[in-house]
């Protein structure tokens, strides 16, 4: 490969788009009880949709040069335009920092110099990634959104992006990441994954070979098992979450010591069953493919 600098900009950029979509089909390949996948639709919704609206959303999500804030309100947008609904904006809000990072620093491609790119990008979060954010999720209209006392998005914001995600840390495991620094991801994330895991090398189509499938459902079951799911808090309330974190827990652990937990019929039950009380760990789903993002990029040769 060639590493003068322009190529390697070249390559990481394209590599990072693949990434991107690559996380997003396998956040449908995989069975992960209560979302949206391939083998069992919800919520009023079919994997393909999910599929289409990454499509949708790279090129503004990649946009050379744009800021967090811009990449978002683009790319929430972009996905209307094609699903009419909010199917992604979780993935969305997470995943731009990590864009933009990656641009501004092709050459972090280990863990480590990506967290720390990514936290350059969080800490230059100014007014306007706030105004265009705002913009973005008052369009998106996700599900529970509610309001606050200060720095709701349905109003003009006040303070930086990082600054508004700090404020709502504290209900919202999505703004954690940004006050964090992407604590969870890389933290409980990518150890869930485990070192075998690798993003491009699973089958197109949609498909994931047995083994990386367990990695992705280890993955999803760890962080469903760790942190309370923020979009169940929204719709059910803090009981119905740690309910289902604590279901995630056992699972969690059948998951440690088996690789074809997603073919178990309880499991697919399981799946079901959530699905028929609407309940969705949308979050943690958000999460997962950030979290697959990431491991994408930090395995770039």
């Amino acid at each position: 490969m060639n590493t003068a600098a322009g190529a390697l900009q070249h390559v990481t950029a394209a590599c990072a788009s693949a990434c991107f979509l690559r996380a997003c089909e396998l956040d449908v390949a995989v069975r992960k009880p209560g979302n949206v996948s391939r083998a069992s639709a919800g919520h009023g919704m079919q994997a393909e949709l999910f599929v289409a609206s990454a499509r949708a959303s790279v090129g503004p999500l990649f946009q050379p040069g744009a800021r967090v804030g811009e990449r978002i309100e683009g790319a929430v947008h972009a996905t209307w335009a094609v699903a009419g609904c909010n199917t992604n904006l979780g993935i969305l809000l997470l995943c731009a920092p990590i864009a933009r990072a990656i641009e501004q620093r092709p050459d972090a491609t280990t863990p480590a110099a990506l967290r720390a790119a990514i936290e350059e990008v969080l800490a230059e979060l100014d007014l306007s990634d706030a105004q265009a954010t705002y913009r973005a999720i008052a369009h998106a209209r996700p599900g529970g959104l509610g309001s606050a006392s200060s720095e709701d998005v349905r109003g003009p914001a006040q303070v930086d992006l990082r600054a508004a995600m700090t404020l709502a840390a504290h209900r919202d495991s999505i703004a954690r990441q940004y006050r964090d620094g992407y604590v969870d991801l890389f933290g409980l994330g990518l150890p869930a994954l485990g070192s075998g895991f690798s993003l491009m090398a699973m089958p197109g189509a949609g498909g994931a070979d047995i083994t990386n499938a367990a990695a992705v459902l280890r993955l999803y079951l760890t962080l469903l098992s760790r942190c309370v799911d923020s979009h169940i808090v929204r719709i059910h309330g803090d009981a119905v979450a740690h309910i289902v974190m604590a279901a995630a827990q056992g699972w969690r652990d059948k998951a440690s010591r088996r690789d074809d937990l997603g073919d178990d019929p309880e499991f697919a039950a399981w799946d079901a069953s959530l699905k028929a009380d609407r309940i969705n760990p949308g979050t943690t789903a958000d999460l997962t493919v950030a979290t697959l993002l990431i491991a994408g990029l930090s395995a770039v040769p």
